[in-house]
């Protein structure tokens, strides 16, 4: 099969030949028609920050040196524990070196694929999609006529984030770009700010940071006196930890306030995938892929990722 591959952190992404992945008694293997393109896929590409590495994906070198996370395809074969899906079932999830024509995944990593969307669209939702969803409604203990800032709205959790607090009857404003506004007031938000123009007045009682870089005394103003921030990512910073000192000092400070901080380290279980299935078999949640890309072009791909310039959610097709 071809593969998108690198032998060591930083190299060269390469498109080259790699043997199928073999099936074990309880694994799925799935035959690649989309995947995903998230921050995520950079860290795991490059090594950063360095506890990506003591994360379990290798300390030296990558385990996996086929990159790639999500993942949407037809399950090719599955092994004889495998009771939840069968070889021709179209599923969306996470996998293991999901850049290639041929990925090997787990029944508890998968949900069947909705009719009403694309390949290339459920590609998109297992990383990001999961991630909103768990930012929101468990981290953030989201409940129906509360207000929401979601950071970052017109990004790859943003635009799922804006989405899923609009069907979980939140009021949702939404901080991007001039150029990604738009689309996020399509995506439901009912107000939405230019960050260029400088912080959001008010006050709300869950904001959700998808990846900015401001200060948590900042973000704290912006709450309200028992009010929730979940930070979900962030990018830049030094090569240990890259903005996820955010997330630990939230989590320290959490004991001495009335607010509710944390970080959050979304996880990929059959719950939220099935969860995520529904919303969009009944069309209320609808990935918003600005583009994608071919296999050979993942390079690319990523490098588009990380200017910044996508309208929501980028993809590779195979």
């Amino acid at each position: 099969m071809k593969a998108v591959i690198r032998q060591r952190y930083g190299d060269p992404l390469e498109l080259r030949d790699a043997p199928t992945p073999p099936v074990g008694p309880g694994g799925v293997l799935v035959e690649v028609r989309a995947a995903g393109v998230d921050q995520g896929v950079w860290h795991l590409a490059t090594g950063l920050p360095y506890a990506v590495r003591a994360a379990g994906f290798g300390l030296r070198r990558p385990k996996q040196p086929v990159l790639g996370l999500d993942l949407a395809g037809v399950v090719r074969a599955a092994g004889p524990e495998v009771t939840r899906f069968r070889p021709g079932d179209e599923v969306f999830g996470t996998g293991d070196g999901t850049y290639a024509e041929l990925a090997l995944s787990s029944p508890d990593r998968l949900a069947r694929k909705p009719e009403t969307i694309s390949f290339a669209q459920a590609a998109t939702v297992a990383g990001s999609g999961v991630a909103a969803l768990q930012g929101l409604r468990d981290a953030g203990r989201l409940r129906a006529g509360q207000r929401v800032l979601i950071l970052g709205a017109g990004g790859g959790v943003g635009s799922f984030a804006v989405q899923i607090a609009r069907i979980l009857d939140a009021e949702v404003t939404g901080v991007c770009s001039a150029a990604k506004a738009g689309l996020v007031r399509s995506l439901g938000a009912a107000h939405v700010v230019d960050y260029a123009a400088g912080e959001p007045s008010g006050r709300w009682d869950l904001i959700l940071d998808t990846g900015g870089a401001r200060p948590l005394r900042t973000l704290r103003r912006l709450l309200t006196p028992t009010g929730s921030l979940v930070i979900v990512g962030a990018e830049g910073g030094g090569r240990w930890l890259q903005g996820a000192d955010r997330q630990l000092r939230a989590g320290l400070l959490n004991g001495f306030t009335r607010q509710h901080l944390t970080g959050l380290m979304s996880r990929t279980a059959a719950e939220p995938l099935e969860t995520l299935a529904s919303w969009m078999e009944n069309g209320s949640l609808v990935p918003a892929v600005e583009r994608t890309f071919p296999l050979a072009e993942a390079a690319e791909a990523i490098a588009y990722l990380r200017a910044g310039r996508p309208l929501g959610k980028v993809a590779l097709t195979i």
